[in-house]
């Protein structure tokens, strides 16, 4: 089975196509913008006919879109999120129109939750800020594209590798930089929201699976930890973890997007029944292998991009 994985290089993408290599009777095709790659594309630029030419070449059997961008201005949100989608489905009707497509969604397609429930994938979509705008848009193009194609709402998603942009990614290096400095303070915006927190390479896992499945799958599966985690819980778990001795202070604020959003979590009930799949590693365990892969290796090494909802940040960014 040729299984094609864009966006290869990112936070979500690497681990999909490591997870990928290691499945029996799959070979792996990748897609990314650096040269070398099976295919060589940008999908906030590329053009239907020229990349369903590319598509036909190498003729895969599956797609995985990892696809995306978490940051920048509504306009680059726009082009790689929804437009990239877009051209992505168009290219694939002509190219290779029996593939499967697997697309990895937001959770913050959903917008804000109700405090103690859970959201199905009938639950009203209202995204509050661009970055969910254009994901939702991605999956309307993805799931009116008439195609073989699944959506995945990848909820918070942690775990090694995670981008230095976000909050677990951004705090465990600069636990790491502060090292055993007693003295040391770190400053966080607001961590009182609450977010389902899933390890990335769970969310690879699904992604394989819903890719592999010979059987129809559902247009859109969330894809999280089933469960809502205070943000402030993941911050004194990562910081038990790194054995800091300083202090952390939260001084309020962060980003609009995340304080508009006080609780998430979604209903995993329909990818466990589709894809026989549930999460397998829990949150100490994603924050003991994002430490290990930070402490690994020299101070503030930049993590990858990635793919999911939306979090609080070190001053006020945000993770997906």
């Amino acid at each position: 089975m040729r299984i094609l994985v864009l966006g290869s290089s990112g936070f979500l993408g690497s681990h999909v196509t490591e997870r990928l290599g290691a499945t029996e009777g799959v070979r792996t095709l990748i897609g990314a913008r650096s040269p070398g790659a099976d295919l060589v594309v940008d999908l906030a630029t590329a053009r239907a006919g020229r990349l369903a030419e590319a598509l036909a070449a190498l003729s895969p059997d599956a797609v995985v879109n990892c696809a995306g961008a978490v940051g920048g201005d509504p306009v680059t949100l726009a082009e790689v999120n929804a437009r990239g989608a877009a051209v992505l489905c168009a290219a694939l009707r002509e190219a290779a129109p029996r593939a499967r497509l697997v697309h990895l969604g937001s959770a913050a397609e959903y917008g804000p939750g109700r405090a103690g429930e859970t959201v199905t994938e009938e639950a009203p979509t209202r995204p509050v800020a661009p970055y969910g705008a254009t994901k939702l848009a991605g999956t309307v193009a993805v799931t009116s594209s008439g195609l073989d194609a699944v959506v995945l709402r990848v909820g918070n998603p942690v775990g090694p590798g995670a981008p230095e942009a976000g909050l677990p990614g951004g705090l465990a290096r600069r636990l790491h930089r502060a090292g055993g400095d007693t003295a040391e303070v770190v400053r966080l915006g607001d961590l009182s929201a609450y977010r389902d927190f899933v390890d990335v390479r769970d969310v690879a896992r699904a992604a394989v699976l819903a890719a592999t499945r010979p059987e129809p799958v559902p247009p859109v599966l969330n894809v999280g930890g089933g469960r809502a985690v205070r943000v402030r819980e993941l911050v004194r778990t990562l910081v038990r973890t790194a054995g800091f001795a300083g202090r952390i202070e939260e001084a309020g604020g962060g980003s609009a997007r995340s304080a508009a959003v006080g609780w998430q979590c979604s209903d995993i009930t329909a990818a466990r029944r589709a894809l026989g799949w549930e999460p397998r590693l829990g949150l100490e365990d994603s924050l003991a292998a994002l430490w290990a892969s930070v402490a690994g290796g020299p101070p503030g090494r930049a993590g990858r991009a990635g793919a999911g909802g939306a979090v609080a940040a070190p001053g006020g960014g945000a993770v997906r």
